[in-house]
């Protein structure tokens, strides 16, 4: 897309830059609200599918503008003095744009966690199986992106932007018309109710009784097993000492014990409800220090690729690589990566460690940021390298020139991206996905999303005022000439953000708190199945459920 705002559009660099990134971080808020209605009311099956349509109407859209020569300006091969898209063309770019941001609010947060709700996922069921669902999940996205960058992006450099984009929106439909035949075949939870209402319900009970007096046992705060039978089904919520200010939600008073059968909910709190609240709050550090990750990495790649576009690209006299399928490099990687990961480092690490991943979710994430500083330092150093062969042959003024050194330069890079994320991007979701309420996994895997929309946005912010303040002389990042920029510079300053974040994500990491669950075991006999849960559900719902309530005691 970076090319054909630039070269079809005729938009500057950093303004097509900015374009993509700012419609990059709706894409990844947009999840957020989409799985809010599925883990609320939709349904995670029936959010993919409307979320899927209006992500189709988008890709449609789109494609029409790339096919009709009234909707772009005129070509521009020199790349000097281009009459940049008139205003009522980039509204054709930007509505199709919105549709697939708001298209992926419904796929996003639902996909990864529709496809884990088909598998057991318990601690019990994950640490006896010799594979890991989010590697194999991750490799199966990273072989779809693969043939995006090889296959698409060659049709679009070589045979033209209307197929380029048509295909990919041909193959959107058929993966829609794919998704509803395999209907039957679907384990489709329900949703039980806002999880949002459940939280604020918490804080407001436990701002109610903040000045009661806690019980010196635990033990005596509320606990409902009927109550939390439709929100727990993969095991309940164990008391935990940290934000203890909460428990106060669970204290039993006389208030409380006088309406046992009917509790209401905006003044006490079972202990599983609370402890949802602290997970989400103890999760909310160390999902925080991905988004520096994602300001100090979101341009990173459509500056690559102008970079790549300068350098000589050519496999044989009569192929050249398309500058957007460099990338595949990085995605080969992670696929060659995460093969080796599960088959090699997982034995290796759990002879050492007793883990049945081979390390934790936290270290995972530790390693991917470190090797993350590492490709920025290399890009930063290739470029400099790149602009010295520029100077050596007297090309640092002429922007559409060749520049005579291999393109194979940017390579290591790609490579230190790839392996990052194996280790990074898999471990991060796993933890999401692990670490969050059962009931709450769309939602947690939206925070993903919104995660890369924050740092999208605040990398725009960061890349307009590297743009606005380096000057117009020997500013950074030119509209134009990348050449005559200082790129290099850059890096080293996305390089320092990066550093500061590791340090606050290792202090995250050190002081965090996993989960206490208790698992269900399918031979406890005291444990309902699943259609006595959804009973007892609705008999509470028809206020024929009796609650019990046990008083404080305070020695």
């Amino acid at each position: 897309m970076i090319t054909y705002l630039t070269q079809q559009l005729n938009l500057p660099l950093v303004k097509a830059s900015n374009t993509l990134t700012n419609f990059g971080g709706m894409g990844s808020f947009t999840p957020l609200i989409g799985a809010l209605i599925a883990d609320s009311y939709a349904g995670r099956y029936w959010t993919i599918i409307g979320g899927s349509i209006i992500y189709e109407l988008g890709m449609i859209s789109l494609t029409v503008s790339a096919v009709l020569p009234s909707l772009r300006p005129p070509p521009c091969p020199s790349q000097v003095n281009c009459k940049e898209a008139s205003n009522s063309q980039l509204w054709i770019l930007y509505m199709s744009l919105i549709l697939t941001s708001i298209g992926s609010g419904g796929i996003k947060p639902c996909v990864v966690t529709f496809a884990a709700d088909q598998f057991d996922m318990t601690k019990s069921a994950v640490g006896s199986r010799s594979w890991n669902f989010f590697n194999w999940y991750y490799f199966c996205m990273g072989m779809a992106t693969l043939t995006a960058l090889t296959v698409v992006v060659y049709i679009q450099d070589n045979v033209g932007w209307g197929w380029g984009l048509g295909i990919p929106a041909i193959g959107m439909a058929l993966s829609i018309v794919a998704f509803i035949f395999g209907s039957s075949l679907y384990n489709k939870l329900k949703p039980e109710g806002s999880p949002l209402v459940r939280l604020a319900q918490v804080v407001v009970a436990a701002a109610k009784k903040r000045k009661e007096v806690m019980p010196l046992d635990p033990g005596m705060l509320y606990q409902n097993k009927e109550l939390d039978a439709a929100i727990s089904v993969n095991g309940r919520l164990l008391h935990s000492d940290q934000f203890k200010w909460f428990d106060k939600a669970a204290i039993v008073t006389n208030e409380d014990a006088k309406d046992s059968k009917s509790p209401n909910l905006w003044r006490i709190a079972t202990v599983h409800r609370i402890e949802e609240l602290k997970c989400i709050v103890r999760m909310l550090p160390i999902w925080s220090a991905g988004i520096l990750l994602v300001t100090a990495s979101s341009h990173l790649h459509s500056f690559v690729i102008q970079q790549a576009r300068s350098m000589d690209r050519h496999l044989s006299h009569s192929f050249e690589i398309p500058p957007a399928s460099f990338s595949v490099f990085s995605i080969l990687t992670m696929l060659i990566g995460l093969v080796l990961y599960e088959r090699l480092f997982v034995p290796f690490a759990r002879r050492f460690t007793g883990n049945p991943s081979g390390i934790t979710c936290l270290q995972r994430m530790g390693v991917g940021f470190f090797i993350n500083i590492i490709a920025t330092i290399v890009s930063a150093l290739v470029e400099v390298k790149r602009k010295q062969v520029a100077a050596l042959h007297n090309l640092l003024d002429a922007p559409q020139a060749i520049i005579p050194i291999s393109v194979f330069w940017l390579l290591p890079q790609y490579i230190l991206h790839g392996i990052a994320d194996v280790f990074m991007s898999v471990g991060h979701m796993e933890f999401l996905y692990d670490q969050s309420p059962e009931t709450m996994r769309s939602t947690a895997a939206a925070l993903n999303s919104l995660e890369v929309s924050m740092g999208n946005y605040i990398g725009t912010l960061v890349v307009s005022l590297v743009h606005k303040y380096t000057g117009q002389k020997n500013n950074w990042l030119p509209d134009r000439n990348l050449n005559r920029g200082k790129l290099d510079y850059y890096y080293w300053l996305v390089t320092g953000i990066q550093v500061i974040n590791l340090v606050y994500y290792v202090i995250c990491a050190w002081f965090y708190t996993y989960k206490p669950l208790e698992e269900v075991k399918e031979e406890d006999d005291d444990v309902p199945a699943e259609d006595e849960i959804q009973h007892k559900r609705l008999n509470y719902a028809e206020g024929n459920g009796e609650v019990e309530l046990r008083r404080n005691v305070i020695v």
